[in-house]
Order: structure tokens, then C-alpha cells, then sequence
């Protein structure tokens, strides 16, 4: 089977094709790839959270996830706080 492995960073990305056996994991496309996995945050397949043990499928998107820089809500205050403290017009 057929799986696509990403990792991205800021401003550039890395991807890499692999032909898995039937039944691969996730674990097996992590020991198969070339790509680097110092620092990961965990992985996703299409998306979606996952772990080391999920099986993976023909097709599916394997993402090597980065620590978050900030908090998504945290951030999202901050802006709401400043749009409401902007003059109406």
C-alpha cells in the first residue's frame, strides 16, 4: 500500500512516498521514512490525532506534528480583546 508521510515546518515542508505492506502502522511508516523525527509533537493521519499503534490504509496522509508556538485560544482572545477595543465607525 501506498502512504504519504509530511512533516512541516514555518516555511518549508518534506513529504516522502512509501510502499508499506498490508497492515502497516504507524510505527512502520515512522521506521521506513527518511524524514527526520527529533522534536515531534505526535502525528495525525488526514488530520486527525493518532498514536504510534493506529493501522494505517492505502492513500492516507501520515503527519508528523510540530509542538504549537502558541495556544489557539489564547490567541484568539487577544484578537476579540483588540476588535473590541477598537472604535465603532
Amino acid at each position: 500500500m501506498r502512504v504519504q508521510v509530511i512533516r512541516a515546518w514555518r516555511e518549508r515542508f518534506e513529504a516522502q512516498e512509501l510502499d508499506l505492506p498490508e497492515g502497516a502502522n504507524v510505527a512502520d511508516a515512522l521506521a521506513a521514512t527518511r524524514i527526520a523525527q527529533a522534536g515531534l509533537a505526535g502525528y495525525a493521519i488526514h488530520g486527525e490525532r493518532t498514536t504510534r499503534d493506529a493501522p494505517l490504509h492505502h492513500g492516507d496522509r501520515l503527519e508528523l506534528l510540530e509542538p504549537l508556538l502558541a495556544d489557539p485560544k489564547d490567541n484568539r482572545r487577544r484578537r476579540a480583546r483588540a476588535q473590541a477595543d477598537k472604535p465603532a465607525r
